[in-house]
């Protein structure tokens, strides 16, 4: 007779943190490649990410705030002008205007490649990246899809995200969103990164919290 299989219970995921994980998954899209017809549909329809009501943090006003520049930039934009867009500010010809990948916003430390760090990370938690991306691990949008992940998938808990988000995301995030919102011309860019920023200030406040 085999012996019984220990079951290990995994806790559901929260509202709370689908909405986080939805929100990262999101901004990981539009940072990849620009939205198309369909998802500007979707978005211009999407209920906001914070609810309404009192007791809302500033830093959830921030983000209902930041959505609804996102709502109404998706109202006027049409998909080829935001590809002319997205080209001129995150590719480039020879060089992009802004950087994407965030290690070039991290802070070094002697001796010290923050992208193999990074590396040593993800590998800590079995993952790597596909022999057939075309990015590297730092892009914005992996790192998104990595805290969404830690969200959604691991269920892990708040001090390894903790550590994921001030290590990766937050100080090196906040210098990448400046530097998208530093151009005038970034009629959508704009918008996202604001976006990204409030998440960003949201999350750091319930890390705090926490």
């Amino acid at each position: 007779m085999t012996e019984p299989v220990a079951m290990q219970f995994v806790p559901p995921v929260s509202p709370e943190d689908e909405s986080r994980a939805n929100l990262y998954g999101l901004l990981a899209r539009l940072f990849y490649a620009p939205p198309d017809a369909n998802l500007l549909t979707e978005l211009r329809q999407a209920a906001p990410p914070a609810e309404e009501g009192e007791g809302l943090t500033a830093e959830g006003e921030g983000l209902k705030a930041a959505w609804a520049a996102l709502v109404e930039a998706c109202a006027g934009a049409f998909p080829a002008r935001l590809e002319e867009e997205h080209f001129q500010i995150f590719v480039g010809v020879g060089k992009a205007q802004v950087t994407p990948y965030l290690s070039a916003y991290m802070q070094h430390r002697d001796g010290d490649n923050p992208l193999v760090r990074l590396r040593g990370q993800l590998a800590g938690w079995g993952l790597a990246r596909r022999e057939d991306a075309a990015e590297p691990e730092d892009h914005v949008s992996a790192l998104c899809e990595t805290m969404r992940w830690l969200i959604v998938r691991r269920k892990a808990p708040l001090d390894e995200q903790r550590r994921m988000f001030e290590d990766c995301l937050f100080g090196p995030g906040v210098r990448f969103c400046s530097a998208v919102t530093a151009f005038e011309d970034t009629k959508f860019s704009r918008p996202v990164a604001q976006l990204r920023r409030a998440l960003l200030e949201v999350e750091q406040k319930a890390f705090e919290i926490d």
